[in-house]
């Protein structure tokens, strides 16, 4: 690479870094079970959302994961209540236990549920110097009153981006989800049902891959480049 970075006067080279082989590919492996938070976004007693992300929870521990979800009851609007409230105070312990998500949220008005975003809203953009959610993986599905729509997915999408989060490619809508639950909650065999299956399925994987690299997966150049500038202002005000 050292040929190049003299066409590149914009660059510092003690900072830009060709991808290692080695932290991609040979990383100490974990051997805990994948750990899973799962949000859904209507506090309805037959809320589809919760019953899909229920399933999505004995899916991912069939296939050898840990799960918890949360219950978002009680929960404040943001800027309503402090860090400290206890509703809080548990989803970020969970966000900070997981390695990876589920969001599973009605559409309500064209969008995800104002519930469904309140939760994610909760969740820090940093803990000390770290952005709790960069670098978990993350699943997305919606449920519908009627035919199938993908608006709140695809807003999901664009959140758990701006979270650095590594969202699957793979995705669920529930369309007239009245119609896809028995009377225990249970989802019915179909379509909806296998694709939900394979969301749950291409999450572990990806889960899987990528946990044991992902603060190297999204170290950035960027970031480095300010830490650099950072230390080195301290260092000139320490000597003066």
């Amino acid at each position: 690479m050292s040929e190049h970075i003299a066409d590149l006067p914009n660059i510092d080279p003690s900072l830009l870094e060709p991808p290692s082989r080695t932290a991609l590919f040979t990383p100490r492996r974990a051997t805990h079970a994948p750990r899973f938070l799962v949000l859904y976004g209507s506090l309805r007693d037959r809320s589809y959302s919760r019953l899909v992300a229920e399933e999505s929870a004995r899916l991912l521990q069939a296939m050898g994961g840990e799960t918890r979800i949360f219950n978002p009851s009680g929960l404040p609007l943001v800027d309503d209540a402090s860090d400290s409230h206890p509703k809080v105070r548990e989803l970020h312990e969970l966000v900070q236990w997981s390695e990876g998500m589920v969001w599973s949220s009605p559409e309500r008005h064209g969008a995800m549920t104002g519930l469904m975003k309140t939760q994610i809203d909760w969740i820090p953009l940093s803990v000390g110097a770290v952005r709790p959610t960069q670098g978990k993986t993350l699943a997305v599905m919606q449920v519908s009153g009627g035919s199938q729509s993908f608006n709140a997915v695809n807003q999901m999408r664009v959140l758990g981006r701006w979270m650095r989060m590594l969202t699957i490619p793979n995705q669920s809508s529930v369309a007239k989800a009245y119609q896809e639950f028995d009377e225990s909650g249970r989802m019915k065999p179909s379509p909806y049902y296998d694709r939900v299956v394979d969301v749950v399925e291409e999450l572990m994987k990806f889960t899987l891959l990528t946990r044991d690299v992902a603060p190297y997966l999204v170290d950035r150049y960027s970031e480095r480049r300010e830490s650099a500038i950072a230390l080195s202002n301290r260092a000139e005000q320490a000597s003066i």
